[in-house]
């Protein structure tokens, strides 16, 4: 495998995964795949996290998740300094070729722990229209050969009922808002959602927050802090942040985007 990313580091991570995996899973891969801010080319050190997604044939069985958690757990204790910040799916090429979040549930591996069974929400067209952009095949063919074509309006969609299902009842959750981690990745997340449902374009957290700092200047200084922010720092601007998320609510209900739906 070519080196995928300019990080020596993390090339070899995807080298053992890759390997790992085809060990275990043999011809019953379709494709394995780096996507997030490692291929959009925004990728953070002290902070971003290392975003796979595997195609295989069949849903896995038993023997094979195991195999699959152990591999995740060898790869995260040989190189700890990427513990809880590697997330991986594991999709049937069945489910692939929905455009709606499927009913069936799949395989995920993040924050040091395996779901066999993690249900896809209003995250799979978005991600899924990011990979056919941006994703880089780490074996198998392009991603885009495996799906059909993506409307944007879709994922425009998606991102706002994102908004509502996933980040809305944050606000009542303090205990979850004390952490300074959560703020940053709300903040950085609200531009992301408000950069696709009102500019129109899904990008990075560092397109989305660059366009989100010159639309809207009055949430500049939390934009920056969070975009600041790295593992062990303090943040605290909790206040700040549910106040960006009702602002965000505002400018998503503006767009009547989803009063068809309601």
């Amino acid at each position: 495998m070519k080196d995928a990313t300019p990080y020596p580091a993390i090339n070899a991570v995807l080298s053992d995964w890759t390997e790992g995996v085809k060990r275990l899973l043999g011809k019953r891969i379709v494709g394995l795949y780096l996507s997030g801010s490692l291929a959009y080319g925004d990728f953070v050190p002290e902070r971003s996290d290392i975003d796979l997604q595997a195609v295989v044939q069949s849903p896995l069985t038993e023997d094979e998740l195991r195999s699959v958690e152990q591999l995740h757990r060898q790869i995260e204790g040989r190189c700890p300094q990427w513990a809880n910040r590697i997330e991986c799916s594991y999709v049937p090429l069945e489910l692939v070729h929905e455009l709606t979040p499927p009913a069936t549930p799949r395989p995920w591996w993040g924050f040091g722990t395996f779901y066999a069974e993690a249900p896809a929400g209003n995250e799979w067209i978005i991600n899924h229209y990011l990979l056919s952009k941006h994703g880089i095949a780490l074996e198998g063919p392009d991603f885009n050969e495996l799906v059909p074509p993506i409307d944007i309006d879709s994922v425009r969609r998606a991102s706002a009922r994102d908004l509502f299902q996933e980040w809305v009842p944050k606000m009542n959750d303090g205990e979850w808002l004390s952490n300074s981690h959560y703020q940053s990745y709300l903040v950085l997340n609200l531009c992301r959602i408000l950069h696709t449902v009102i500019h129109g374009q899904p990008g990075s957290k560092k397109v989305a927050g660059r366009w989100a700092k010159a639309t809207y200047p009055q949430w500049q200084s939390l934009i920056e802090e969070a975009e600041r922010w790295a593992y062990g720092d303090k943040m605290n601007r909790q206040a700040d942040a549910v106040a960006f998320l009702r602002f965000a609510v505002e400018r998503v209900n503006e767009t009547k985007l989803l009063s068809a739906e309601s």
